[in-house]
């Protein structure tokens, strides 16, 4: 890669982080990132062992420390936060780009590849929050290209980071040593035993001891891993039965195909099966085994985890997946005469995907897409009319991810905080980003009116107030 093609990505970079720094902490980064974050912020930036039980999740606190390192150095605000993501939104798409360039040489395809898996819609969302995904996905891309070039050195650094982003990482440390494994063996045609060398069982000691040392320290300090003892988040793992576990089993199948097809990637799924198998006899399926066994098996782990549990892993914690389906998508279009066209048209659906918003009874992966965006400027022109109508924060009730202090989101110093549905507050701060229940929305329709409604794209914040109490509703604007 050259110079200026390292500074249009260094442009790019840049222009992700203006455009998104108005952006608050989303989903499950409003624990990852600003509730610890403050937490070593406050107290220390490495004081991991004292992390308050109520907001430990397990899991490395990387997000927590870097941004935590980064108001620390700069101040903690909203925009620092993004600026924290700006290294590793520039080291993805140079290795995104280096990735590509392994199966693809001339120049305009590279770019036209790149385009296509750049437009990924759970890609896009992830370079416009604060979270792990980038981060895990810069190291996966460092690691799988080294893999493929046969560079030692670089594969244990991107393991090594990789392994102590996320437990999610070291999955997918895991991926990568049966996609190794896969590559020498099925597409190289080496044997195993010459697989199983000294080297090879260094190189990935060595990049398993960060990973490593972080659970025998968390084991011997805090004496448990994933399952929380007080149970904040449930129980992954309780079934009343086995046959609640198959029946919970096939659902979580059906959730996974659901996932993998989101957001207008089925045109790519379908488009794929539907060339490997018509064109079986034409096609040379050794120039896609690379991918197919990239895409498989990158997140096997993650997704073979994912089925066993009972809530299922969100869209994201397979976009490595993805993207390696989208260029393999792209380099199946050579196997057709009107490639402009199937390019076009699925570009133009994986664009579109980003307008795709379910009913409020379907959950919905809202941090897997850019259909959030709007839900930004909404929640502030709703949190500006309580204030004008002086409804009462502290009194109102919110949820998951929006029931917490307003700080939390924004990194404002506004301390205020929604408070957690009980059906029994005056006053509720509603929007369909935050895939309810069927009960609550049963309850929000049955006992409360709307006050007042914001809306863009299908997006919409709506101020709720109990339906005995609606003499108060009069004064409102």
């Amino acid at each position: 890669m050259n110079l200026k093609q390292l500074g249009i990505f260094l442009l790019v970079s840049i222009a992700i982080v203006l455009f998104s720094k108005h952006i608050g902490l989303f989903w499950d980064n409003v624990l990852n990132g600003s509730k610890i974050g403050t937490y070593l912020y406050n107290n220390g930036i490495l004081n991991w062992s004292t992390i308050p039980l109520a907001i430990d999740n397990g899991h490395p606190p990387f997000l927590g420390t870097l941004l935590a390192t980064g108001w620390t150095i700069f101040g903690r605000s909203l925009e620092t936060s993004h600026w924290m993501m700006f290294p590793f939104i520039l080291g993805f798409l140079y290795q995104l780009y280096n990735f590509i360039s392994f199966f693809i040489k001339k120049k305009r395809y590279k770019i036209l590849a790149f385009i296509l898996v750049f437009c990924d819609p759970t890609l896009l969302s992830q370079f416009v929050l604060i979270n792990p995904e980038i981060i895990q996905s810069f190291f996966f891309f460092l690691t799988l290209n080294s893999i493929l070039k046969n560079n030692t050195y670089l594969k244990i650094i991107g393991l090594s980071f990789l392994g102590i982003v996320m437990f999610r990482g070291m999955m997918l440390c895991a991926g990568l040593f049966v996609v190794d494994l896969l590559i020498f063996t099925v597409i190289k045609r080496q044997k195993l035993i010459n697989f199983i060398s000294k080297k090879v069982i260094l190189t990935y000691l060595i990049s398993a001891l960060p990973a490593l040392i972080y659970i025998t320290w968390r084991l011997s300090i805090k004496g448990w891993l994933i399952s929380h003892p007080l149970e904040i988040w449930g129980n992954a793992t309780e079934f009343s039965s086995f046959n609640d576990f198959l029946s919970n089993f096939g659902r979580n199948v059906l959730v996974l195909g659901f996932q993998f097809s989101d957001f207008g990637r089925i045109i790519l799924l379908l488009f794929i099966i539907f060339t490997l198998y018509t064109k079986r006899k034409s096609i040379k399926l050794k120039n896609y085994s690379y991918l197919l066994i990239i895409s498989i098996f990158s997140t096997f782990f993650i997704y073979g985890f994912s089925l066993m549990i009972r809530n299922t892993m969100g869209h994201r914690y397979y976009l490595v997946s993805y993207l390696s389906l989208s260029l393999l998508a792209f380099m199946l279009v050579r196997e057709y005469k009107a490639k402009k066209t199937i390019f076009s048209i699925m570009l133009t659906v994986l664009l579109l995907g980003n307008f795709v918003v379910y009913s409020d009874s379907f959950a919905q992966g809202w941090d897997a897409s850019l259909a959030h965006l709007p839900y930004w400027n909404l929640r502030k022109k709703a949190i500006s009319y309580m204030d004008e109508n002086k409804i009462k924060i502290n009194e109102t009730a919110s949820f998951f991810p929006n029931a917490t202090s307003i700080d939390n989101i924004e990194l404002n110093n506004d301390k205020r905080s929604f408070e957690g549905f009980s059906g029994k507050e005056m006053y509720v701060f509603y929007s369909n980003v935050y895939n309810l229940t069927d009960d609550n929305l049963e309850i929000l329709h049955k006992n409360y009116s709307i006050i007042k409604s914001f809306e863009k794209n299908n997006v919409r914040i709506e101020l709720m107030i109990r339906v005995n109490k609606t003499a108060h509703n009069n004064g409102y604007k």
